[in-house]
């Protein structure tokens, strides 16, 4: 397994991997600021829900560690204008603004403590979050692998593994679970348009963790299931409503329809933290729209007539009748997902 983490916290500052230089490079790219942070995030030099969750919540500290605010009513001006930075980088994974909710909520119950000490307990909030997220994607993975038979072949898309959250991933979180117990899997990883995350990240990973893959074009998924060459695909989740409608990285749609046809189930790993029950279906989460660039061009070359128009949507949202099983640190849910998530959220 690679080293370093994807993300850390080093005495005054942030290191993570910087994610746009893979796979041909492996680099360490330094955060001393939260506009620094808030870059990063934009540029997807850091992505995936979980870990930009944990990247905005180190965000808020680095932009509050030198403040020189003297009373909580001015540091708290200050953390507003921060937790503002942060909020727009980008909208649809609701980790982030959940993240920024616990930080916001500590400073608040702290507000009589002195200013060193608020500092204090947002850092430790921040590396709780780190922390927290390690250990969930742990118990995904022990509750999704119960899904693969030995011999399994699994179709995944984007990136959902190490380097999209604090710990083994989601997704692929589940893979490295039945690896370590000896299942014998093999994983079929969509190259993932535009910015070939699946080909670039997943591959890199599962290859670094001794995993059999094989990369393929995002349009051979269809063709390999009319083969009768995949058992089952396994996604994971910026943003999941209250109804089981989930948002994900464009395309995923695409595979959901495409496994109901070839009557495969699809199931969806994700962190507690990624349900948001304050939306009622997936018409109402936010879906960011990238830059023209990423799409017209590739490794920095046009692929594209100059000036033709550009329609770029980073996630789709998968309805919840195509979604076999929503796997979280909680267990596996299953529809009527109302039901269940509410069953869940109950208990938490």
């Amino acid at each position: 397994m690679f080293d370093p983490p994807t993300i850390a916290w080093q005495d005054d500052h942030v290191v993570m991997i910087d994610q746009t230089r893979l796979p041909e490079e492996l680099i360490l790219h330094r955060c001393d600021t939260a506009e620094e942070m808030a870059e990063a995030i934009r540029t997807l030099r850091i992505r995936g829900a979980p870990a930009i969750g944990i990247a905005a919540a180190y965000g808020i500290v680095l932009g509050l560690q030198k403040s020189s605010a003297e009373s909580f009513k001015k540091l708290q001006g200050e953390m507003g204008r921060v937790l503002d930075l942060m909020r727009s980088t980008r909208p649809t994974a609701v980790n982030l603004p959940w993240a920024l909710g616990r930080l916001r909520a500590v400073a608040e119950k702290h507000r009589d403590a002195s200013i060193t000490e608020i500092k204090g307990a947002l850092l430790q909030e921040a590396q709780a979050i780190h922390q927290e997220d390690a250990s969930l994607c742990r118990h995904i993975g022990e509750n999704g692998q119960q899904l693969l038979k030995d011999g399994a072949r699994i179709l995944t898309h984007c990136n959902a593994g190490r380097l999209a959250t604090g710990g083994i991933g989601t997704a692929l979180g589940i893979l490295y679970v039945a690896h370590e117990m000896g299942k014998k899997i093999a994983v079929y990883a969509d190259e993932t348009r535009p910015l070939l995350q699946g080909a670039r990240l997943t591959a890199w990973e599962l290859m670094q963790a001794g995993i059999p893959v094989t990369l393929i074009c995002d349009n051979a998924a269809g063709r390999l299931m009319s083969q009768g060459k995949v058992d089952l695909a396994i996604v994971g989740a910026d943003r999941i409503a209250a109804n089981g409608d989930v948002a994900n990285k464009i395309g995923t749609y695409n595979l959901a329809v495409l496994c109901e046809k070839h009557h495969l189930p699809l199931y969806v790993a994700a962190p507690s933290s990624t349900l948001d029950f304050q939306l009622a279906s997936g018409e109402e989460i936010p879906i960011e729209e990238r830059d023209a660039q990423e799409v017209t061009e590739i490794c920095g070359r046009s692929m594209a007539p100059h000036g033709v128009p550009v329609y770029s949507p980073a996630f789709d949202v998968t309805p919840a009748n195509l979604i076999s099983g929503i796997v979280t640190e909680a267990g596996v849910f299953t529809a009527p997902y109302d039901r269940s998530l509410s069953r869940m959220k109950q208990r938490g």
